[in-house]
């Protein structure tokens, strides 16, 4: 069926847009850390497993899970659910979102690290001002909707995005590298692990502290919906156009928590959020005009996000965000 030009890229806006309230959500469930981890990588995890049973007539390749690929895949998810849910209960959401939305330059700096693959003098330029800017968002204060933020959450948070932007890199280089190992599998087997572990940890009664209802809203309805869209999206447009597309939430999500929250961003925050975007607006857009290649991609959460050397996209689901 021939679809409209737009059409990848009203998919790739309509993933990211959904994408965006889902900081706001695990704010207003007013729960720790841990909490956040187990409901809602319990509930992610149990999704990807019932989307891929329900829509696999044989299920085939899980043997590939317990491959050195697939148990990275896997471990790299339950690391990042882990620091996503954790940093965003320290930090502020800006100053977390701006960490993990340096994911495409991580993934390029990996892809070069561990498999030799050229990295651009515009990949070091950009992660050296992206770095500048995620520093001086850190080094500003802005208040929270739960407690005073002190500088040691804030840099904590920060460090929890970045650790998230690296393992996500990872993932999706060896995914890439992995192609016959089932994405949804591994994705779920990952968040259900983490999950696993912050239910033995948290400590008794804090599972049923805060509400419910908004953090299951993010695992059983926004990041599967939001993951459905944008890799429909990455089959019908080029990459660099959703990447371009999921800096949205980098700058709506943070919106989103200041406009129902007292959360509200310092100045520094707000010069250093500008240039993390702009640095990374522009390294995309660079690779969209670079000629297309076999080793031009690495996928981004929840869409994709180019390489080293930009590209149109494989015909494979990108993964999402924990």
């Amino acid at each position: 069926m021939q679809r409209p030009p737009h059409y990848g890229l009203g998919l790739a806006a309509l993933g990211a847009l959904v994408l965006t309230p889902d900081t706001l959500l695990m704010r207003l469930s007013q729960m720790d850390g841990l909490a956040m981890l187990v409901w809602r990588a319990l509930a992610l995890g149990t999704v990807f497993w019932a989307i891929f049973l329900l829509t696999s007539r044989a299920p085939r390749n899980l043997g590939l899970l317990l491959t050195r690929p697939g148990l990275t895949v896997i471990a790299c998810q339950s690391a990042n659910a882990a620091l996503f849910s954790l940093g965003i209960s320290m930090a502020p959401v800006a100053v977390v979102l701006l960490a993990v939305a340096t994911m495409p330059v991580c993934a390029a700096l990996l892809s070069r690290l561990l498999y030799g693959e050229p990295t651009r003098r515009s990949t070091w330029i950009t992660m050296a001002a992206v770095l500048l800017g995620i520093a001086l968002a850190v080094s500003g204060k802005g208040g929270t909707g739960h407690g005073t933020t002190e500088a040691s959450n804030t840099l904590v948070g920060a460090l929890c995005g970045l650790g998230v932007a690296l393992t996500l890199g990872l993932s999706f280089v060896t995914l890439r590298h992995a192609p016959r190992l089932p994405l949804l599998p591994a994705m779920g087997s990952g968040a259900l692990i983490s999950g696993l572990c912050g239910l033995v940890l948290i400590a008794p009664g804090a599972l049923t502290e805060g509400h419910a209802l908004p953090i299951l809203a993010t695992g059983l309805l926004i990041l599967p919906i939001s993951f459905f869209c944008l890799s429909s999206a990455s089959r019908h447009t080029a990459a660099a156009n959703v990447s371009l597309l999921m800096l949205l939430e980098t700058v709506l999500g943070p919106v989103w928590v200041w406009a129902f929250l007292p959360e509200s961003p310092s100045p520094r925050m707000l010069l250093g959020g500008a240039i993390v975007v702009a640095s990374l607006a522009l390294y995309i857009l660079s690779t969209r005009r670079r000629p297309v290649s076999a080793s031009s991609l690495a996928k981004y959460a929840g869409g994709e996000a180019p390489r080293a050397e930009g590209a149109e996209p494989p015909a494979r689901p990108p993964a999402a965000r924990p």
